[in-house]
């Protein structure tokens, strides 16, 4: 749901969600809440109570957007039904709440704009808020389309290797391994003769030892509720007393 539905005609047209939406995997239904206003004007904010700056988004056109795609896709509840208030109150998304989302059967996402929402769209229409991060977008619609993005690759179908989606950066809970490809050595770089070796076994020890490297290195907050066996933790303690023996730092 949001005023500005044109902003999301090429992420939506493009790629992978293009993909999906021809292959019946996804379905996008763009709802203008302006189309909702009554008055001649069509307005769909005003100044809030109490006085302060800026304008808010009044509830009824967005009631009224909601009243009409229920009655359009049918009624639903909680689990496959979820309301999203885009919001910087919102529990923080990652990829664990995309994998949540993915089990869904309908997401609908409120794109806010202007100084936020009349709060009564979040206590009788949201389910919940979310946030992107601890920063400020004009409106909810770049937000949104990166949920959408972020669940819609987890969803059967969409991927053409379901692997991709299970090795990728935070899926294990870990920063991806440093990855490669032809030509084996390029303005004097050269691909780890590991991963030359067609030795499997050591190839996924050095992928492991890698992930792992860089997570310690660049986004250690992760380690905290990563899945990690005795092998990881000593590696860790490795990387800890300043060993980086069998580690590419470049």
């Amino acid at each position: 749901m949001t005023l500005f539905p044109g902003m999301f005609t090429g992420v939506l047209g493009e790629s992978m969600l293009k993909r999906a939406q021809e292959a019946g995997a996804l379905t996008v239904d763009l709802v203008d809440f302006r189309a909702y206003a009554t008055d001649r004007h069509r307005t769909v904010d005003d100044t809030p109570y109490g006085g302060g700056a800026g304008m808010l988004l009044k509830p009824d056109p967005i009631f009224a957007a909601m009243d009409d795609l229920r009655a359009r896709v049918g009624p639903a509840g909680p689990p496959d039904e979820r309301v999203i208030l885009l919001s910087p109150a919102g529990r923080r998304f990652n990829q664990a709440v995309a994998e949540e989302y993915a089990r869904s059967q309908r997401l609908v996402l409120l794109c806010g704009h202007y100084e936020g929402f009349d709060d009564r769209v979040r206590q009788g229409l949201a389910t919940e808020e979310l946030s992107l991060g601890d920063f400020v977008l004009t409106g909810g619609e770049i937000a949104a389309m990166a949920v959408i993005d972020a669940v819609a690759r987890l969803l059967p179908g969409v991927l053409g290797n379901r692997a991709s989606a299970e090795d990728e950066s935070h899926s294990s809970g870990l920063l991806e391994y440093p990855q490669f490809t032809r030509p084996a050595e390029f303005r004097g770089m050269r691909v780890p003769e590991t991963l030359l070796s067609g030795h499997h076994q050591k190839i996924e020890m050095w992928r492991r030892r890698h992930a792992l490297y860089r997570t310690w290195r660049y986004r250690p907050d992760l380690l905290a509720n990563a899945k990690l066996s005795d092998q990881d933790r000593a590696w860790l303690r490795q990387f800890a007393s300043g060993d980086f023996s069998g580690i590419d730092v470049r």
